[in-house]
């Protein structure tokens, strides 16, 4: 479908509740305001969106971020991102992982995700004020896996039945950094980095978008520590069941990345999940990321989120 008479690009959605591809837009460069209005349009509505065979470096890509909101500074960036880009976050898959904290992606894995839905996440959800949208870029990919996986927290919420929405209406969750990590024997770093920079924060299990007042589950498997007033006996179960309903296959879209390739999600209304599949790969994954900042979550009943440690508004 077109998006109007004035804009030259196209948006195609890619499944039923989630996702959609633009064509006809040049991100690198000078773009009008209307097409920026189309964009922004098509990812509150679709809540992620797909460009192809783009050519953005490091400036250009912070510059299209910046059309959207006000990139993040990262002052804890990985070993890979560029020094003197301060919105860029690179991420090298195990070969950065491997130098910085002395394991393999195959053993990372074993010790963070305890279930198949661990690896689920928003960005820098441990934080009182998580990143508002996300743009991920693809330098490098290897030529068969690595996809990624987005889902519809509208949906899901939605999908719930009346009596539960009204219970979880009412719950908050707290949101902290390294649940569940297993550690090694011994001296640990990547365990020693979670403790000495530890975030956490109480949010809303249901939150409401500032922009289109829809109602999100606002779950993930990889903060989410427990709900608010239960005990962990009564939360588990709980929390189980509400991330199956967030990760049902008909509110998400698989995306086939290649080198070009842009993702531009709204962070407060998805999770998504990165990929698994390429440990025994012999071939190097290369992403750039920008995050836009957000504000500070909002439950149904109008009360904000709140820090616990480590996470104040505005500071990265």
């Amino acid at each position: 479908m077109t998006t109007g008479r004035d804009t030259p690009i196209e948006v195609r959605p890619a499944a039923g509740h989630i996702g959609a591809e633009i064509t006809g837009v040049d991100l690198a460069g000078d773009l009008p305001d209307p097409v920026v209005a189309e964009i922004r349009a098509a990812v509150l509505r679709w809540k992620v969106v797909f460009f192809r065979e783009q050519r953005l470096d490091h400036a250009s890509h912070v510059a299209f971020a910046r059309r959207f909101g006000e990139p993040v500074r990262l002052r804890g960036r990985g070993t890979a991102s560029p020094a003197d880009v301060p919105e860029i976050e690179t991420t090298a898959d195990r070969l950065e992982l491997g130098g910085r904290y002395g394991m393999d992606h195959d053993e990372w894995l074993r010790r963070r995700r305890h279930s198949l839905l661990r690896g689920w996440h928003c960005d820098h959800g441990a934080r009182v004020d998580p990143p508002a949208a996300t743009v991920l870029r693809a330098e490098t990919v290897p030529p068969y896996g690595g996809d990624t996986t987005w889902s519809n927290l509208a949906a899901a919420y939605a999908g719930l039945s009346a009596p539960l929405r009204d219970f979880v209406d009412g719950l908050r969750a707290e949101h902290r950094l390294g649940v569940g990590y297993q550690a090694r024997p011994g001296e640990d770093a990547y365990v020693r980095r979670l403790l000495d920079r530890q975030i956490a924060s109480e949010h809303p299990l249901v939150r409401v978008h500032p922009e289109t007042g829809e109602r999100l589950l606002f779950v993930n498997g990889y903060y989410v520590e427990q709900i608010v007033g239960l005990s962990r006996m009564e939360s588990a179960p709980l929390l189980e069941m509400l991330l199956g309903q967030a990760t049902r296959p008909e509110y998400t879209v698989r995306f086939r990345w290649e080198p070009g390739s842009v993702a531009f999600w709204d962070n407060r209304a998805t999770i998504h999940l990165a990929p698994g599949d390429t440990a025994r790969l012999d071939h190097p994954r290369i992403m750039h990321r920008v995050m836009l900042a957000g504000d500070v979550p909002v439950g149904v009943d109008g009360e904000p989120s709140a820090p616990i440690v480590g996470s104040e508004p505005g500071r990265w």
